[in-house]
C-alpha cells in the first residue's frame, strides 16, 4: 500500500509532463488573448468610425457615418481604458517575438491615443489641411462603387450628412466653451472651403460624381433611381448642412478663434503640445530638443545649398539665388495638364529604378491627381490618400494645381519620391499587403515612421540618380531644409511664444519655398500642432539605422533587404522599429 502523499516516479514525471503542457499552453494563451483583443478592439474602432477608419485604408460598414455625439465620445474614452486595463493582464515575456513587437506597437498606440483626447485633441476637428467638409467628400470619391448595393449604402451616407455636420459644429463649440479654438489669422476665408462645397444644380456637386456613370449591371431604370434620390439628397441634406456650417463658422467660430498662433497660449496648453509632439514622433522628447535639432539641421543642409550654387556659378548671394528660383519662368509651366504631365513622367522615371533597391515590391498602383479645386488655395503642395487594404481602391498621389507660379519644376522630383513611390505609396502599400499582420498594424499610421519615411525616400532619390540637375538636388535640399525649418517654427510658435509672422520671416529667410507655400505651411504648423516634426526626426532616425546595420553587417549589408525589412512589418513607433532592426542585424 503507497502511503498517503506519496508518489510514484511514473506519477511524478506524469505530473511534471502536465505541469510542463499547461505552462505552455498558458504562455499560448497569452499569445491567443493578445491577438484576440487587437482584433477586437479594431474591429470596434472601424465600426465606431468607418470613415476615418477608410482614411487609413479599412472597411468598415459603407452605410453609415462616424457617430461623434456626446454618448459616442464617452464610449470612445471608455474603450481605450478597458482595453489599457485588459492589455495589462498579458504577460509580455511569454508572447512569441513576432506578438511581441506588435504589444510593443499596440501599448503605445492605445495609451497615446488615450491621452491625446486627455489634452483636448478633439477639439482640433479641422486644420488648415484639411476638416470633415473636405474629408467627406475625399472619401466618398475615392471609395469603389461595384453594384446597386455599394451605390445604396452611399445613398444612406449621404442622408446622415445633416447628422453629422451638427455633431461636428456641436464639438466645435464645446471646444469654444473649453477655450481650445484655433488662431484667427490662419483661418481667414476658411469659410469659402466650406461654402464651395455647395452646388445650386446638384448635377454640378462634388456629390454626384460618384453616380455620373455607373456599372452597366445596373438597370437603367435602377440607375436613373439612383441619380434622382442622390440630387435630391444634395439638395435637402448636404447643401443646407455645408450652409449651416459655413454661416456658423463665419458667425461664430470666427468670433470665438484665439489671437495667438501658439498651443502654449491656451489652458494647459503646453501640456497638450508636449503630448502632441511625443505623439508625432513617437519619441521621448521635448520641444528644446526638437528646437536645437531643427537649427543644427538647417545649418548643415544650408551648407550643401551653398555648394550647388557654387556649382552652377550664379553670380549672386544666398537670398538672391532664392529669388531667381521663385521667380524665373524656366521653372515654372502655365498650363494645368503640362504640369501633371510633367508630374506624371518624373513619377514613371522613379519607378523603373525601383527593383535595384528593394528585393520585392507590392502589387497595388498608384494613380496621379490634381487637389481639388475647393480645398487647393488653402491646402498643403501633395498629398497621398492610401488604397484600401482589400485592394479594390488604387492610392493616389495628388498635386497642387493652384497658382502654378508658385508650384517649381525642379521640386518636382522630391515631392514624387515622397508623396509617391518609394514614399508613402510603397510604404503603404508593404503594409497593407502584409497578411501576416494584425488588421490594425496594417491600417494604422504612426506618423513619424510615414513620414520619417517619405523624407528618407527623398534622399534616398540621390541614390537612385533621380536626380538629373543641379537645381532638382537644389529642390531636394529645399525639401529637406524645410523639414528641418518645420522643428524649428513649431517649437517656436507652440511653446516659445513665436508669432506667426516670426514664423513666415524665418522661413522665407531660410528656404527656397514660395511666398504663397510659405504662407500655407505656417498657417498648417499652427492648425496641426507637433504633426510637421514628425518628418525629420523619423528620417534621422531611419538614416541611423541604416548606418548601424551597414557598420555591423559589412559585406553583408543587402540594402534592397534592408528597406523591405523597415517596410513590409508596416507602420511602427520608431522605439519599437528601433528594436526590430537589431533583431534583424543579430539574425543576419
Amino acid at each position: 500500500m503507497k502511503q498517503a502523499g506519496k508518489i510514484t516516479g511514473a506519477a511524478h514525471w506524469a505530473l511534471s509532463f502536465l505541469l510542463i503542457l499547461g505552462a505552455e499552453a498558458q504562455a499560448g494563451g497569452d499569445d491567443r488573448r493578445l491577438e484576440q483583443q487587437m482584433a477586437d478592439y479594431w474591429a470596434e474602432y472601424v465600426e465606431a468610425y468607418p470613415l476615418i477608419a477608410a482614411g487609413f485604408g479599412a472597411q468598415g460598414p459603407r452605410d453609415v457615418l462616424d457617430d461623434f455625439g456626446p454618448e459616442a465620445r464617452a464610449a470612445q474614452v471608455k474603450r481605450l481604458d478597458d482595453y489599457i486595463e485588459a492589455l495589462a493582464k498579458v504577460r509580455v515575456n511569454k508572447l512569441s517575438p513576432e506578438n511581441r513587437e506588435h504589444f510593443e506597437a499596440y501599448n503605445w498606440m492605445l495609451r497615446n491615443e488615450r491621452a491625446n483626447l486627455d489634452h483636448n485633441s478633439r477639439f482640433f476637428a479641422f486644420n488648415t489641411l484639411t476638416g470633415w467638409h473636405s474629408g467627406l467628400v475625399g472619401l466618398f470619391l475615392a471609395q469603389p462603387y461595384f453594384n446597386e448595393e455599394d451605390y445604396r449604402d452611399l445613398l444612406s451616407r449621404m442622408s446622415q450628412v445633416g447628422r453629422f455636420a451638427d455633431q461636428n459644429i456641436a464639438l466645435l463649440e464645446e471646444g469654444i466653451a473649453a477655450g481650445y479654438t484655433q488662431p484667427c489669422d490662419s483661418l481667414q476665408g476658411y469659410d469659402a472651403t466650406i461654402s464651395a462645397y455647395v452646388a445650386d444644380d446638384p448635377l454640378k456637386s462634388a456629390f454626384i460624381i460618384p453616380f455620373a456613370r455607373l456599372p452597366e449591371s445596373i438597370p437603367a431604370e435602377v440607375q436613373a433611381e439612383l441619380r434622382t434620390e442622390a440630387a435630391t439628397l444634395i439638395h435637402k441634406q448636404i447643401n443646407p448642412a455645408y450652409k449651416r456650417y459655413a454661416a456658423w463658422f463665419a458667425d461664430t467660430y470666427m468670433s470665438a478663434c484665439r489671437k495667438e498662433a501658439g498651443l502654449s497660449s491656451l489652458p494647459g496648453g503646453r501640456a497638450a503640445y508636449d503630448q502632441l509632439l511625443r505623439y508625432y514622433t513617437s519619441l521621448d522628447t521635448d520641444a528644446d530638443t526638437v528646437h536645437a535639432l531643427g537649427l543644427s539641421e538647417v545649418e548643415r543642409i544650408q551648407a550643401e545649398m551653398r555648394q550647388i550654387i557654387e556649382e552652377v556659378a550664379f553670380d549672386g548671394d544666398f537670398a538672391a539665388f532664392l529669388e531667381f528660383l521663385r521667380s524665373d519662368e524656366q521653372f515654372y509651366k502655365t498650363n494645368e495638364q503640362d504640369y501633371l504631365n510633367h508630374v506624371a513622367w518624373v513619377a514613371k522615371s522613379i519607378d523603373g529604378k525601383l527593383p535595384g533597391y528593394f528585393s520585392r515590391l507590392p502589387s497595388n498602383p498608384y494613380g496621379i491627381k490634381p487637389v481639388p479645386a475647393q480645398t487647393a488655395p488653402r491646402t498643403a503642395t501633395a498629398y497621398y490618400q492610401p488604397g484600401a487594404s482589400d485592394g479594390t481602391r488604387a492610392g493616389q498621389y495628388f498635386v497642387n494645381t493652384y497658382d502654378l507660379s508658385s508650384r517649381p519644376l525642379y521640386e518636382l522630383v522630391g515631392l514624387s519620391l515622397h508623396e509617391g513611390v518609394p514614399g508613402h505609396h510603397l510604404q503603404i502599400s508593404f503594409q497593407q499587403e502584409n497578411q501576416s499582420l494584425p488588421q490594425w498594424r496594417r491600417e494604422y499610421y504612426f506618423h513619424a515612421y510615414g513620414e520619417g519615411w517619405g523624407l528618407y525616400s527623398e534622399w534616398l532619390g540621390e541614390e537612385m540618380g533621380v536626380y538629373t540637375t543641379p537645381y532638382e538636388r537644389f529642390g531636394r535640399l529645399i525639401y529637406g531644409v524645410w523639414r528641418a525649418v518645420r522643428l524649428v517654427v513649431d517649437t517656436g510658435m507652440h511653446a516659445k511664444g513665436w508669432t506667426r509672422q516670426q514664423a513666415i520671416d524665418y522661413m522665407m529667410a531660410n528656404t527656397g519655398l514660395t511666398e504663397q507655400n510659405v504662407v500655407s505651411e505656417v498657417d498648417r504648423y499652427i492648425t496641426y500642432p507637433g504633426q510637421a516634426t514628425s518628418y525629420k526626426l523619423g528620417e534621422l532616425k531611419i538614416k541611423e539605422l541604416r548606418r548601424r546595420a551597414e557598420q555591423a553587417l559589412g559585406d553583408k549589408f543587402d540594402l534592397r533587404e534592408f528597406h523591405v525589412v523597415v517596410l513590409e512589418g508596416g507602420s511602427l513607433p520608431l522605439s519599437v522599429l528601433d528594436a526590430k532592426i537589431d533583431r534583424w542585424i543579430e539574425n543576419q
